[in-house]
């Protein structure tokens, strides 16, 4: 293993829940009362391609030196010493309690680097526990959910820069996110052309291909390089809708591939040109953009369409309604069977990258907002204008931003979708899904009036 993870925090945050999720068992005990795990555990954790020790251990709590808990948290202790990045993990619904803030003063005494993870995010849940965990001075949290497995990407990121053998190390330098490979995975129903794809894109039968649907069972995880740049690309078994699968190991295929997205930065849909977009395609769809992840839709068996203009523009159209959310995503026309086409694919894929993890700084954010209000401002609600007071961009990968408005409960859909909209084509964001959240309060950083003391 090439580096160790502590997962520390206090009782009942999730941790055992994040430490089986990790090494891919139920090697810890999990219950839903505090002070469960006492021991370290030590696991072999894995995220995608990343490998590294995992340490569990028991919550932090204030005790007497003589008690079980003071012992339990002995071992904590040593625990941090001896890792290489300690995840501090907090508890998304129930917010920064005072116990979480006392621990996060003791690890900052610490040599070890730390991560602060919110845990208990699922389904935007924990959000505003997220938010309010960027007062605990430790940077952007990692919003996830250990029992769901969601925002294991995101963790990902943030534990990847601590790999210490080679091939981890180049895949972790954030600095520059065109040093890293870039994880792509090929998703769509079956029988559309994924494998067909992915042995084109490799130039070798590396998949399995045929015309009997199904045949690709496991995701398949290649590391490549496309003109000097690394690349993960990863083939997924076919998709269809659940009330169809029947089958066990069909299932199991089902399963993987939607873990696939969760460690995919870019996803490549895949439709069949002869049959046009379908239900279960805009299904899939809209799970890539649920999930977060920048989408590149390829368009195959081009080859055999009558009107390739035709179809495109109306295919834009439908993707343009039914995806609004990946605001307009690339389309690229190939045939994987012949190779036509194919080289616009990677081009497509790295730029929507880079969207996804553009970062814009808050002046020129601000600016654009004051431009936008003016042109269209706030609806009046109640008789009173809405006043949106301030934007900021509060972390990537999809790009995420936090607007504070005079009363954000009240900011309708529409105006979101408006400021979407115009938020895109002002900062070149297409094809990503955007997240803006409304929150109430003034300027964090507009000039505080001193209030004058009366004699």
């Amino acid at each position: 293993m090439s580096f160790t993870v502590a997962i520390v925090g206090r009782p009942n945050v999730g941790k055992s829940t994040l430490f089986n999720r990790l090494v891919g068992r139920r090697a810890a005990l999990v219950a839903d009362q505090p002070g469960v795990t006492r021991d370290r555990r030590e696991g072999a954790g894995r995220i995608g391609p990343l490998r590294f020790t995992v340490i569990d251990t028991a919550g932090l709590a204030e005790a007497e030196a003589s008690s079980i808990e003071a012992r339990t948290q002995r071992q904590t202790e040593r625990a941090v010493g001896a890792a290489d990045v300690v995840l501090l993990l907090v508890d998304g619904r129930a917010g920064v309690t005072p116990e979480d803030a006392h621990f996060a003063r003791m690890l900052r005494k610490t040599s070890a680097p730390v991560v602060l993870v919110v845990n208990k995010c699922e389904g935007g849940a924990g959000l505003a526990g997220a938010f309010e965990a960027f007062g605990l001075g430790f940077g952007d949290p990692v919003a996830i959910s250990a029992e769901h497995g969601e925002g294991l990407g995101d963790l990902y990121d943030a534990l990847a820069p601590f790999a210490r053998d080679a091939d981890d190390a180049a895949a972790a330098r954030d600095d520059d996110v065109n040093n890293r490979p870039l994880r792509l995975a090929i998703v769509g129903r079956p029988n559309v052309g994924k494998s067909t794809l992915l042995n084109r894109l490799l130039g070798e039968e590396r998949a399995v291909t045929g015309p009997e649907p199904g045949i690709t069972r496991d995701a398949i995880d290649v590391e490549w390089s496309w003109k000097g740049r690394p690349v993960r690309l990863v083939d997924t078994a076919g998709m269809r809708r659940r009330a169809r699968v029947h089958e066990p190991l069909e299932r199991l295929s089902c399963a993987d591939a939607r873990r696939a997205l969760d460690y995919a930065e870019v996803v490549v849909l895949v439709l069949d040109g002869a049959l046009g977009l379908d239900r279960q395609d805009l299904t899939i769809g809209r799970r890539i953009v649920e999930e977060g992840r920048a989408i590149v839709v390829a368009l195959n068996k081009a080859d055999l369409l009558d009107d390739k203009g035709a179809a495109l523009a109306a295919l834009r159209r439908r993707l343009d309604e039914a995806l609004a959310q990946a605001g307009g995503p690339p389309v690229v026309a190939l045939s994987a069977l012949t190779g036509r086409g194919v080289e616009g694919l990677l081009p497509a894929a790295f730029a929507a990258r880079e969207r996804w993890n553009r970062r814009i700084e808050t002046g020129p954010l601000n600016r654009w907002l004051e431009e936008v209000v003016a042109a269209h401002p706030p609806p009046v609600v109640a008789g009173r204008r809405l006043k949106l007071r301030y934007m900021t961009q509060i972390k990537a990968r999809p790009p995420t931003f936090a607007l504070f408005a005079s009363r954000p409960a009240e900011l309708p859909v529409s105006y979101q979708r408006y400021l979407a909209n115009r938020l895109r084509e002002a900062f070149d964001l297409g094809g990503v899904p955007l997240r803006l959240y409304p929150r109430a309060g003034k300027n964090p950083y507009a000039p505080k009036d001193k209030k004058r003391k009366k004699r």
